[in-house]
C-alpha cells in the first residue's frame, strides 16, 4: 500500500490486521514498518547503502558497509567497484523486496555466503550453502602449504603427484589443489553425500571433474589398501563439543556442527585420521592438517606416538599454530 508523507517520499507498508492498543487512531490499523519501508521515489544504490549501513552497524554486524554493498553487488550481478560507478541508479521496488529479504536474512545472524550463495577461496568463486562449511581464509595457508611442499620435490618425482583431501565439503581444498598442480591425481572424500554433491557442483564450475575423484567415505575408510599417496591433506572438525555454545551465532546456528566438533578436546577427528594414514602414504609423504589455535603440543606428541615426525608448523595472521605436517620416521 503507499501513501504520500512529506517531502515527496512515499511509503510502502503493510497493514496490520488488528490494531494494537495505544497506536491507533479512532480504530484504524497501525502500520508496521520495514526496512526501507519509506524512501524517496526512485530510491537509489548510495540512498540504500547509507540507510543500511547504520542498521547493520547498530545490529551488531561486522563490516557494515561492506556488507550491504555485496548484498547489491549480488542481487544486481555487479562486482562491488562497479556500484561506485552507478550510486545514482534507481532500485525499483522489486529489488528492494528482494533486498529486504537478504538483510532480514544478515540480521538474523546467517552467513554472508549463505545468503548470496558464494564464497571466495584462494582466488577461487565456489558455491557453498548450509550443508558444507564456509571456506575460511586461514585454510588457504593449508594449501600454500601443501603446494609449496609438493612443488619443491616435484624434480625428484617421475609420476604424477597423488593426494588426498580429507573431509573436502565444499571441495575448496582439492579444488585450489587442482588449479596449482595440474596433472595431480586428487582424491576428495566427505562422510556427508550432501556435501560432496556440492563439492561436484564446484568442480564442474571449474571444468576440473576430471581431475577429482570424490568419494563417500568415513575418512579413509574406502580408499583401496594399495593406494599409495604423497599428501593426505585436511581441515578436520577440530572444536571441542563444549566450545560449540561459545561460537559466533553465526557459526552456531547455521553451519553444519559434524563439520565443526569433534569430541571433548577437539582432537577425536584428527587422532582417528592420524592412526589410519600412515598406511597410505608413501615413502616420502606427508600429512598436513589445520588445527585449531592452542592444539600444536597435544597434536604433535599424538604424532610422536604414531612413529611420526613433525617437518613443519606455520602460524596464521594472528599468531596461532594453524597448519602442522608430519611425515613417517624412517
Amino acid at each position: 500500500m503507499a501513501s504520500r508523507i512529506g517531502g515527496g517520499f512515499v511509503c510502502i507498508t503493510k497493514p496490520k490486521m488488528r490494531p494494537e492498543s495505544g497506536h491507533g487512531r479512532g480504530g484504524r490499523a497501525r502500520f508496521q514498518r520495514v526496512l526501507w519501508s519509506c524512501y524517496p521515489r526512485g530510491v537509489t544504490i548510495l540512498e540504500v547503502i547509507n540507510k543500511t549501513t547504520p542498521y547493520f552497524e547498530k545490529q551488531g554486524i561486522e563490516s557494515p558497509r561492506l556488507t550491504i554493498e555485496l548484498l547489491l553487488a549480488h542481487l544486481l550481478k555487479k562486482k562491488r567497484l562497479q556500484l561506485y560507478l552507478e550510486f545514482e541508479r534507481d532500485l525499483d521496488e522489486t529489488t528492494l523486496e528482494a533486498l529486504r529479504g537478504m538483510v532480514k536474512r544478515r540480521v538474523a545472524g546467517e552467513p554472508l555466503q549463505y545468503i548470496t550463495g558464494e564464497a571466495e577461496f584462494c582466488g577461487l568463486r565456489l558455491m557453498v550453502d548450509k550443508r558444507v562449511l564456509i571456506p575460511r581464509p586461514e585454510t588457504e595457508l593449508l594449501v600454500e602449504t601443501v603446494v609449496g611442499r609438493l612443488k619443491a620435490e616435484s624434480g625428484e618425482r617421475k609420476t604424477a603427484v597423488k593426494i588426498v583431501d580429507v573431509g573436502t565439503g565444499s571441495g575448496c581444498i582439492a579444488i585450489a589443489l587442482a588449479k596449482r598442480l595440474p596433472g595431480a591425481e586428487i582424491t576428495a572424500v566427505d562422510v556427508s553425500r550432501e556435501a560432496l554433491d556440492v563439492a561436484r557442483g564446484n568442480a564442474a564450475l571449474h571444468q576440473l571433474e576430471k581431475n577429482i575423484r570424490f568419494l563417500e567415505s568415513d575418512l579413509l575408510e574406502v580408499l583401496p589398501d594399495s593406494l599409495r599417496v604423497d599428501a593426505i591433506v585436511s581441515n578436520p572438525p577440530y572444536i571441542a563439543d563444549g566450545e560449540m555454545a561459545k561460537l559466533p551465532k553465526e557459526v552456531r546456528d547455521f553451519e553444519p556442527a559434524r563439520a565443526l566438533t569433534a569430541g571433548e578436546d577437539g582432537l577425536k577427528v584428527i587422532r582417528r585420521l592420524v592412526m589410519n594414514a600412515r598406511r597410505f602414504l608413501s615413502p616420502s609423504g606427508f600429512m598436513a592438517l589445520e588445527l585449531g589455535a592452542g592444539q600444536r603440543p597435544a597434536v604433535e606428541d599424538f604424532f610422536g606416538q604414531q612413529g611420526y615426525e613433525v617437518v613443519e608448523v606455520v602460524k596464521d595472521l594472528q599468531g596461532h599454530e594453524r597448519v602442522i605436517v608430519a611425515q613417517p620416521r624412517k
